[in-house]
C-alpha cells in the first residue's frame, strides 16, 4: 500500500481463503505488528497462539455457533489473549493488537477476518472462551478476546468507498441531536 489511508480502505473481513501458505517473513511481521501494539500504561497485557495445524483450526470452527468459517480454509489463525490481572484495559489492549495484525496483513496482500470469542457462546450454551481456553491449555487467568483468520485472499471484497461515510455520527464541540 502507498499510504495508511489507502490500506485502512481496503482492509475487509475475508472470510474465504485459498489454500496457499503464507510466507514465513510476512507471518514473523504479522506477529511482530501484535507485539509492537501499544497497550494501556505499557503494560503489554497480551500473549498470541499462533495455530498452522488443519486439525487444530478445524476444532477452533466449533468455538462457537455461527461466525467462524474462515477458520475453516485458512492456513493461519492467530488466538488473541489478554491477562486483566496485568490490565484493567485488556479489551482494549487486545483489540490494538488485533487490527495491527490485520493492517499489516493487509499490506502483506492477505486477507484477515476477526472472530469474536469473549462474551459468545457454543451451541450447547457453553462458552465459548472456555472451550478455547481447554483446546489450547490456555491458564484460567487469561481472557480470550478473539481469533483472527489469515490467508491468501479467495474472494474479492471492493475497498470500502468514503463517499459513504455517515458523517453525521461525527459530532464537533458536543453532542449533537437530530430532530
Amino acid at each position: 500500500m502507498n499510504n495508511l489511508h489507502e490500506l485502512i480502505l481496503h482492509r475487509r473481513s475475508i472470510r474465504k481463503y485459498s489454500e496457499e501458505h503464507i510466507s514465513p517473513e510476512c507471518v514473523k511481521i504479522i506477529l511482530e505488528a501484535a507485539l509492537v501494539a501499544p497497550s494501556s500504561k505499557g503494560k503489554m497485557p497480551c500473549q498470541f497462539v499462533v495455530i498452522e495445524d488443519k486439525n487444530v483450526l478445524t476444532e477452533l470452527a466449533n468455538s462457537k455457533d455461527f461466525g467462524t468459517k474462515p477458520l475453516e480454509s485458512c492456513p493461519l489463525a492467530v488466538v488473541v489473549t489478554s491477562n486483566p490481572e496485568i490490565s484493567d484495559c485488556w479489551v482494549e489492549d487486545a483489540s490494538i493488537a488485533a487490527i495491527f495484525m490485520q493492517l499489516q496483513a493487509e499490506d502483506c496482500g492477505l486477507g484477515s477476518c476477526w472472530i469474536q470469542i469473549a462474551n459468545r457462546l457454543k451451541e450447547d450454551g457453553t462458552s465459548s472462551e472456555d472451550y478455547v481456553r481447554n483446546l489450547l491449555s490456555i491458564p484460567d487467568e487469561i481472557r480470550i478476546l478473539c481469533i483472527v483468520t489469515f490467508g491468501k485472499k479467495d474472494e474479492d471484497r471492493k475497498p470500502y468507498d468514503p463517499e459513504k461515510c455517515k458523517w453525521e455520527k461525527i459530532h464537533i464541540g458536543k453532542w449533537r441531536t437530530e430532530n
